[in-house]
């Protein structure tokens, strides 16, 4: 097989990279957003316990993670399918690194923006949502956007639980193609095809949503 061969072969598992990853996000996000303002606003036994939520899906390694989900959690009774048990771990996993980009972006604002929303007359839910999330979302979109890179180059772990993702593509031609610098060289550049135009639109959307930091330069 040809360089190009090779490369195309890979691709056919883009589409399995592309569904881990979006329903990742489903997980993800609201992880984020939830457990980061939980940890944000909270004190005490409270703040105690969604922190350690928090620590166990950014501090467990992925791949035992997966293996957990996938083939114990069917020996207590529960069965998931390799899809969200991908979905879940990996999601959760990234959500626990960006829920601490929300929580240190609603610390980074002055005290004055709350106090301003106070003397407004607003709740303190409506000055969350009004003044100080916004605020702080524009401050975390590059730290969500490496995040999002990160989540599609830990799909390459769900070949693991038999998921025929871009990683798995590349075992199976490596099976019947002994050639593992060109069948691993397409696959390092499968990935980056596919995280650099997201790189990409993150500095694009960094651009849109804070102009004063300027366009960051460089390819």
């Amino acid at each position: 097989m040809s360089m190009l061969d090779i490369w195309l072969g890979i691709l056919q598992g883009l589409r399995i990279t592309a569904a881990v990853t979006a329903y990742g996000l489903v997980f993800a996000v609201p992880f984020a957003l939830v457990f980061g303002v939980a940890q944000f606003l909270t004190t005490g036994l409270t703040r105690f316990l969604v922190t350690a939520v928090i620590e166990f899906w950014r501090s467990s390694a992925v791949v035992v993670l997966l293996f957990v989900f996938y083939y114990v959690l069917p020996v207590m009774g529960v069965t998931l399918s390799a899809m969200t048990v991908s979905a879940l771990v990996l999601g959760l996993n990234s959500g626990g690194y960006a829920s601490q980009a929300v929580r240190a972006g609603l610390q980074s604002l002055p005290a004055g923006q709350r106090e301003a929303g106070m003397a407004l007359g607003l709740s303190r839910p409506a000055i969350l949502l009004l003044i100080e999330l916004p605020q702080a979302l524009v401050a975390m979109s590059p730290t969500f956007v490496n995040n999002l890179i990160q989540l599609v180059k830990a799909t390459s772990l769900v070949s693991l639980v038999t998921l025929t993702d871009m990683t798995f593509r590349a075992k199976e031609i490596s099976q019947t193609e002994y050639d593992p610098v060109a069948i691993y060289s397409a696959l390092l550049l499968a990935f980056f095809v596919v995280c650099y135009p997201i790189a990409l639109a993150g500095r694009w959307l960094e651009a849109r949503v804070s102009p004063e930091r300027g366009t960051p330069r460089g390819i």
